[in-house]
C-alpha cells in the first residue's frame, strides 16, 4: 500500500520546518494508506431544561434560522460564514455536536513538552481558508511553511524531491527522460481520447501523462490523501479541477491555457486587504495545532454551540420548517428551525434521514469510508540519516511511498510497523526505540470518491427535494472535498445556499 510521510512544525515561527536544534522528530502513520512524520518542540454548552422527561420546544423562543448538525469544521465554518458574510439574512444559528467538544476529527494532543496531530495536520492557505482564519481572530497564530522546502518520493530506495515549479521539471531525477516526454506529450493532447464512461484516477492518469506520474506521483499521492485505491476512485469527484482541464480544452495542457483566458476576461475582484499573502505553494496550520480553527470558532459562537446534544429525530412541521429533537445532559430537547445543515458522516445522516426520505437515506448509506490509524512516535535528531538532512536539517514537508516500494502499514503490530519502515529510508538502522506518543485509530475515517460518487450524492440531493424537504441541505467531506481546506470552501458554498433559501422561501 502506498504511505505518505508529512513534516512539518507547530509552533510561533515563520516557518513550519526551521532548524532542527531543540526538536524531536515526531513520525505519525496513518493507516491503512497514510504515513505522516512532524517536528515538533518538547465554550460554553447551554441546554433547555428537562420537563418531566420530555422535550422542551426551543425554551420559549422563536425558531432558530439554520441548525447545523455536527460540530466538525464544515459545521463550524458554515455556521461562521453564515454570520459573518451573510450575516444580514439568518439572525439565529444554531450548532449541535453529540460529542463533549468541538472540531471532529480535527484532533491537536500536546503533551510532556509534545505538540502533535492525529487527524488532518496541515491545510493549504486558500483565500477562502485565510478568510475563516481571519474572521476567527487567527490571523496572529497562522503558521505558514517555507515554500521552497520539498516533497519528496520514496523510488529504489532513495528519498527523491518533487518538483515544485517548472524550472525543476528538467532535472529532477524521479522520473527517466522518457516518462518525462510521455507526460509534457499527454499533457499537450498527444494520448488516447477520453472513453465513453466514468474514469478512475488510474485510467485518466495512465492515458494523459503515462505511467510513471501515475506510479511515481499521482497513485502515492491520491492514496495519502483518501486512503484508498486509485483503480477506484473516480477523477471527476476527487480531482475534478484537473478533469475539467481536459473537458473544456482537449487537453491538461490546453484547459489551463483556456482557463486563464477566461479569467482574464473577467475583472478580478479586489481581494480582501486582511488576509495574509503565502509566498509560493506552501501549507499552514496555528501556533497550538489546527484545533485551534474550531476552537476559535466556537467560542465566537458563544451559546449558539450546545456540545453533548445527540441528535434522535427531525421531524417537518406544516407550516414548513423542522423540529428536532435532542438528547441532551439536562434530558430530551427539542428546537425548531427554518432549515437544517447535516455535516456529520453520510451513514449518521443516512440514519437521521430515512424517517423522511427512504431514498435519499439509501443513497447516503452508499458512500465507504476506510478505516486510518495514526501513529505519533518520537526520535532524536541524531537517529536521522545524515543524507536525509538538508543544511544539517530535516527540511521538507513530507514523502511518498508508492505502495510498489515494499514499505508495510498494514501489519497488526503498529509502532513496531512503522519503526521498521522509517529505518529504511529515513532513520537511522542502529538508532534507539522511539518513544511512543500516541496510536488512534479512526474505524470510519475519510470517504471515498469512488466512480459514480457523484451521481449518488445527486440521487440524495435530488431525493430530498423531491420529497419536499426544501430546506435540508448536506454538507460535509463527503460532499465538498476532503482536503481541511475544500471543506472551509464548501461550507462558504453551503452558507450561499441556506442564505439564498432563506431569503427566496423561508422569509415569505
Amino acid at each position: 500500500m502506498a504511505t505518505i510521510t508529512d513534516f512539518s512544525l507547530l509552533r510561533s515561527t515563520p516557518s513550519l520546518v526551521p532548524s532542527f536544534s531543540k526538536l524531536n522528530p515526531i513520525i505519525t502513520i496513518h493507516r491503512p494508506l497514510k504515513l505522516r512524520c512532524s517536528i515538533t518542540e518538547q465554550s460554553t454548552t447551554i441546554s433547555s431544561s428537562k420537563i418531566g422527561g420530555e422535550a422542551q420546544s426551543n425554551g420559549g423562543h422563536s425558531p432558530a434560522d439554520c441548525v447545523i448538525i455536527g460540530g466538525g469544521i464544515s459545521g463550524l465554518c458554515i455556521a461562521q460564514a453564515l454570520v459573518t458574510k451573510h450575516r444580514d439574512v439568518p439572525a439565529n444559528v444554531i450548532v449541535t455536536e453529540a460529542r463533549d467538544r468541538v472540531g471532529g476529527n480535527i484532533t491537536t494532543v500536546e503533551r510532556d513538552g509534545y505538540l502533535w496531530e492525529e487527524g488532518p495536520n496541515s491545510f493549504q492557505p486558500s483565500d477562502p481558508m485565510l478568510t475563516m482564519v481571519v474572521d476567527s481572530g487567527l490571523k496572529d497564530d497562522l503558521v505558514l511553511g517555507d515554500p521552497n522546502a520539498p516533497r519528496f518520493v520514496l523510488w529504489d530506495g532513495k528519498l527523491r524531491p518533487v518538483p515544485s515549479k517548472p524550472t525543476d521539471l528538467p532535472f529532477f531525477d524521479l522520473m527517466s527522460i522518457g516518462g518525462k516526454l510521455r507526460a509534457g506529450f499527454g499533457a499537450l493532447g498527444l494520448r488516447p481520447p477520453p472513453p465513453g464512461h466514468e474514469e478512475s484516477v488510474e485510467e485518466f492518469v495512465r492515458r494523459n501523462l503515462g505511467p510513471e506520474v501515475f506510479e511515481r506521483l499521482i497513485e502515492p499521492f491520491c492514496s495519502g490523501v483518501y486512503a484508498g485505491d486509485p483503480s477506484k476512485l473516480s477523477m471527476k469527484a476527487a480531482f475534478g479541477k484537473v478533469w475539467n482541464l481536459e473537458q473544456n480544452g482537449s487537453s491538461i495542457i490546453g484547459g489551463t491555457f483556456k482557463t486563464i483566458q477566461e479569467r482574464n476576461k473577467k475583472p478580478k475582484p479586489p481581494r480582501d486587504p486582511r488576509l495574509p499573502k503565502p509566498k509560493g505553494q506552501t501549507v499552514g496550520s496555528f501556533r497550538k495545532g489546527l484545533a485551534m480553527l474550531p476552537d476559535a470558532i466556537a467560542t465566537r459562537l458563544g451559546s449558539n454551540v450546545k456540545l453533548s446534544w445527540k441528535l434522535s429525530s427531525i421531524t417537518k412541521l406544516d407550516n414548513g420548517g423542522y423540529n428536532l429533537t435532542y438528547e441532551t445532559p439536562e434530558g430530551f430537547v427539542s428546537l425548531q428551525s427554518k432549515s437544517v445543515v447535516l455535516t456529520v458522516p453520510s451513514h449518521i445522516a443516512s440514519s437521521l434521514l430515512h424517517p423522511l426520505s427512504a431514498a435519499a437515506a439509501e443513497a447516503l448509506s452508499k458512500f465507504y469510508y476506510p478505516p486510518v490509524a495514526a501513529v505519533s512516535i518520537s526520535y532524536p535528531k541524531e537517529a536521522i540519516r545524515t543524507e536525509c538532512l538538508i543544511d544539517g536539517e530535516l527540511k521538507g514537508f513530507g514523502q511518498l511511498h508508492p505502495r510498489s516500494q515494499g514499505v508495510e502499514t498494514l501489519e497488526n503490530e503498529l509502532v513496531e510497523a512503522v519503526d521498521r519502515d522509517l529505518r529504511k529510508m529515513l532513520i537511522k538502522p542502529n538508532a534507539k526505540d522511539p518513544l511512543v506518543l500516541g496510536v488512534r485509530v479512526w474505524p470510519q475515517a475519510i470517504p471515498q470518491f469512488l466512480i459514480g460518487h457523484l451521481d449518488i450524492l445527486d440521487a440524495a440531493k435530488d431525493a430530498l427535494r423531491d420529497t419536499g424537504l426544501e430546506g435540508v441541505f448536506l454538507g460535509g467531506n463527503y460532499v465538498s472535498g476532503v482536503a481541511l481546506g475544500r471543506c472551509v470552501e464548501g461550507a462558504y458554498e453551503v452558507a450561499g445556499e441556506v442564505t439564498n433559501f432563506l431569503s427566496q422561501y423561508a422569509y415569505k
